[in-house]
């Protein structure tokens, strides 16, 4: 009996037939964008092959001699950003195969070498996929359900009090998210450096509120951040809900983070229904490990070098690969 060889190289157009027969048996890792815009499978793939720049990449596992011989998983990387997603794996019956662990590892290692510190997935709790990724090294750094609002809210609102955040807003935004977020989840997901991308609650001089908000062609995705002083919280996002720039009859989609669960008594009044419980999941990319660097001092005057040179820069910091080489792993790009 031969020795089964593992195969993983990027996505082409040998693929296509492959992905779409698996189309039906996918599991989605990233729940904004399934919500949002759809799950992009076959055109994500396809532009992961013809457009790497965008920052999709889609790889693929085949194992020599096994029943389901072929395994695709995707991530996505936004230029400059410290995580990389997991988009989809696929097929869900392959995924306690000896398959998974290198793709996932393939995949990781693409990602580091774009940028990335982290790789993130948002799972089912009741899935096969959370045990599978626990035993490859994912942890769960939060928890969060996601509620649907079809309609309008239901209930009285109070006048519209939002705004659309503008720069000026960034520090208060910036501080309310520190008070709120736990630090274990800060390190895994930063404040965003750049412009926000949402609205906000003002009580007189006080930031109360602010909810980011993602816009795709089948829903809008709502994030929100709100201190626990916020009175009538249901009623200010009744009239959130009722008045959301450009919802245009889409479907509403918002996350309750498990640091802010008693947001969901307000959400669940105005009509919304519940999800399954999903977990928040990190795979660790990089680690900051200390290095000594030797470097020379410059001669001096009279034509010779100090005499202590060289010295350790001890505080130096490089990032390493926690990702090793794989054995028996054949990686190709042709």
């Amino acid at each position: 009996m031969g020795e089964r060889r593992m195969h993983i190289r990027a996505f082409d157009w040998r693929d296509l037939p492959t992905l779409q027969r698996y189309r039906g048996q996918s599991v989605f890792l990233n729940s904004a964008q399934v919500l949002t815009r759809g799950p992009i499978l076959l055109s994500g793939a396809l532009l992961s092959s013809l457009a790497p720049g965008v920052g999709i990449f889609t790889s693929v596992s085949v194992t020599g001699g096994d029943t389901n011989p072929v395994i695709i998983g995707q991530t996505t990387h936004s230029a400059g950003a410290p995580c990389a997603q997991l988009t989809f794996l696929t097929p869900e019956k392959a995924l306690e195969s000896d398959g998974l662990v290198p793709l996932l590892d393939y995949l990781s290692v693409q990602a580091v070498e774009k940028g990335a510190f982290h790789l993130l997935a948002d799972v089912d709790e009741r899935s096969t996929a959370f045990e599978v990724l626990r035993q490859a090294g994912f942890a769960i750094y939060a928890r969060q359900r996601i509620w649907h609002l079809e309609g309008l809210p239901t209930g009285e609102s109070k006048p519209f009090s939002w705004r659309v955040a503008k720069d000026q807003d960034l520090i208060a935004v910036r501080s309310l998210y520190n008070n709120l977020v736990p630090g274990l989840v800060q390190q895994v997901e930063p404040f965003p450096a750049d412009r926000l991308r949402g609205l906000v609650f003002r009580k007189r001089d006080d930031l109360l509120a602010y909810v980011e908000l993602k816009y795709g062609q089948r829903g809008i995705w709502v994030q929100p951040f709100i201190h626990p002083d916020a009175e009538e919280i249901a009623d200010h996002l009744a009239g959130l809900f009722q008045n959301l720039p450009h919802r245009h009859s889409r479907p509403v989609f918002v996350c309750i983070r498990s640091y802010q669960s008693w947001l969901e008594q307000a959400v669940e009044a105005l009509g919304a229904e519940l999800g399954p419980p999903q977990a928040m999941m990190v795979r660790h990319l990089a680690v900051p490990q200390k290095a000594a660097r030797a470097f020379s001092l410059p001669v001096i005057e009279s034509g010779h070098p100090e005499a202590s040179a060289p010295i350790a820069h001890s505080q130096a910091f490089m990032y390493e690969s926690a990702i090793g080489e794989q054995n028996g792993i054949c990686r190709s790009d042709e």
